[in-house]
Parts: structure tokens; C-alpha cells; sequence
């Protein structure tokens, strides 16, 4: 059972992660290599920005992905806890960086809650985040049963829905359902700054909804998409095909007395229905999340087959939600 927490990295995932944690009853230790982050979190309740005074049952690494693997070692080198988890949106390189370097990866299973918001930092925080979201966790072959059970009750006592997978299988899924996004938001947010001097005045709902992720910081955005960059460039090429297709039914539409107007016109609407059907299928997962028993934490058929951490420590099931607006997981 865990008792006693630390936390390092209070942004927003980070502070909301000690704030449901301090909620539960439990001491969460604060630290951020901005001391005014720590205190900040901590003047919210979210926990105390010193260090423990001996090993904690579990740390959190609330960095960037580029980070998880050398804090870990620092830490784990430093006697910081008895198990170790993190909460990066990208999981099979930190994963790798700890096989390699952590002196014991036996303590580390790879975590990442899929929640987040348009603000970051600790102001932006809050306790209730997770609650009825998917958060992951990536046991590597190595992971104890003591460290993947920590991860897990770390997720129930933010309330989240734990979902067990192969980091490599995590990374796939993730690069469609949030990182592209992330890269499609950004590329016509920049569009819009060639765009006429009306601009502006005529940008409605639908722009906000699609730009609204644009807004998350750059510096840690380039660091998840250079440690994510294969799977995020296979999606974003197979959408420059279907650019290219609807470009040129498009371009096609435009020419006076066109010939294949009727082909082209079933290119566009080809393109929407899909968009209809892709959409329906992520509420679908919104439901299945919703439904009772969604609590008890899940291992997907990918995990299922790898290992028997994940065959004996959880039921199994498929149907992954991943929300496309996962944020602040600044250090």
C-alpha cells in the first residue's frame, strides 16, 4: 500500500498527480528543478517541497520523455523510493534509456495518463484530472510485480482506468490519437498567420476546437515528437496520401465543365464519411470507459501475450481512449 510519494516535475500533470495523492491521505514529497513550481504546488495543498526523509513507496517522474531516463537513475541512485513510475507520452525510448542505465529497472514501470489541458503548471492543476481517464502502464520485461502493482494503485487513487501495454504498442497507438493531432492543430494554426487581415473577425468554434491543442508549449511538444518521431512521420505520410487524393478531387471540382465530377465528388464525401466513422469509433472507447467494472485495470491482447505480469495481475480487454490534448509534463 502506498503511504508516502514523491513527485518530481510540478507542472500540471505532475501538481494534479500529488494533489489527488494528498487528497487520499497520503505525504507527497515536492520537487521541480524551479523551486518556485515546487512551492507553488505545494501553497495548493499538493504536497511538501522537500526532500523525504528516507525512501518513499513510490516516486513520480513528471518530465519530459527526453528526462525520464537519466532522473531515474539519478534518483534510483540516490535511494529516492522503493518504486518508480512516469507519466510521458512517449514510452518505449525512456523505457529503453532504463534497461540500459537505471541501476534498478526492476522498480520502474512506464505510466501515462491520458488527461491534460489548454493551461500548464501547478496553478493549472487539479485533483480531479484523472478521474475516468485511460492511464497506461508500460511494464518492460523486466518490471517486478511489487513496481507494476504500485503503478496500478497510483492509477485508482487518481482515479484513473489502468490499461496495460507494450510501450512499443503504446507509441503506435499515441502518435495517432495524440501526437498528430498535436502536428495537424499546429499546422493550420500557422496557416493562419498569412492569412487576410479579416481573419480574425471570422474564426468560429470549429477553428478554436481544432487549434485549441496548438497552444501547448514547444519546447516539450519537439521533445516528444523527436522521441516518437518514426510512428508520428508513418500517420502523418499515410495523411499526405489522403491530402493528395483530396487535393486533387478538389482541384479537379474547380475547372469549368470538369469530367470526372462525379468521381471527385465521391472522393470528398468518401473522405467525410470516414471522418464520421473514425469519429464514432473513439466515442465508442469513451463508452466502454464509462461502463461498470471500467476501474479495474485492463491488459490489452498485445500485453496479454508478452508476459505473465500482465496475464496475472489483470483481466483483459481491448479499447483504448486517448485523449489528443495531453500537456504540461514539464520538469
Amino acid at each position: 500500500m502506498i503511504r508516502s510519494m514523491a513527485v518530481i516535475g510540478t507542472g500540471l500533470i505532475g501538481t494534479s498527480v500529488a494533489l489527488a495523492a494528498s487528497r487520499r491521505g497520503l505525504t507527497v514529497y515536492l520537487a521541480d528543478r524551479d523551486e518556485s513550481a515546487a512551492a507553488a504546488a505545494a501553497a495548493r495543498g499538493a504536497g511538501r517541497a522537500e526532500p523525504p526523509p528516507g525512501p518513499v513507496d513510490l516516486a513520480v517522474l513528471a518530465v519530459p520523455p527526453s528526462q525520464v531516463g537519466p532522473v531515474l537513475v539519478e534518483q534510483q541512485k540516490k535511494g529516492l523510493a522503493r518504486s518508480y513510475t512516469d507519466v510521458a507520452s512517449v514510452k518505449a525510448e525512456p523505457e529503453s534509456q532504463v534497461l540500459e542505465r537505471a541501476p534498478e529497472p526492476s522498480a520502474f514501470v512506464g505510466g501515462h495518463p491520458l488527461a491534460g489541458g489548454e493551461r500548464s503548471g501547478p496553478l493549472a492543476a487539479r485533483a480531479d484530472l484523472f478521474s475516468g481517464r485511460a492511464w497506461v502502464l508500460t511494464p518492460s520485461p523486466l518490471t517486478s510485480q511489487h513496481a507494476l502493482n504500485r503503478g496500478r494503485e497510483l492509477v485508482e487513487l487518481c482515479g484513473g482506468v489502468p490499461l496495460v501495454m507494450p510501450s512499443r504498442v503504446h507509441d503506435e497507438v499515441v502518435a495517432l490519437t495524440s501526437h498528430l493531432p498535436h502536428v495537424v492543430a499546429s499546422l493550420l494554426a500557422a496557416r493562419l498567420l498569412d492569412g487576410p487581415e479579416e481573419t480574425p473577425l471570422l474564426a468560429g468554434r470549429g477553428l478554436d476546437d481544432v487549434t485549441r491543442i496548438a497552444g501547448g508549449s514547444s519546447l516539450l511538444w519537439s521533445d516528444i515528437l523527436r522521441a516518437n518521431a518514426a510512428p508520428v512521420a508513418r500517420i502523418l505520410g499515410d495523411l499526405q496520401a489522403d491530402i493528395t487524393g483530396l487535393l486533387a478531387a478538389l482541384n479537379d471540382l474547380a475547372l469549368p465543365g470538369n469530367r470526372n465530377g462525379a468521381q471527385s465528388m465521391r472522393t470528398v464525401t468518401d473522405l467525410l464519411d470516414r471522418g464520421i466513422a473514425g469519429r464514432a469509433r473513439i466515442r465508442a472507447g469513451e463508452d466502454d470507459l464509462r461502463k461498470p467494472g471500467a476501474a479495474a485495470a485492463r491488459t490489452t491482447g498485445h500485453a496479454k501475450a508478452r508476459g505473465s505480469i500482465r496475464e496475472t495481475a489483470h483481466d483483459t480487454a481491448d479499447g483504448v481512449r486517448h485523449e489528443p490534448h495531453q500537456q504540461e509534463v514539464m520538469p
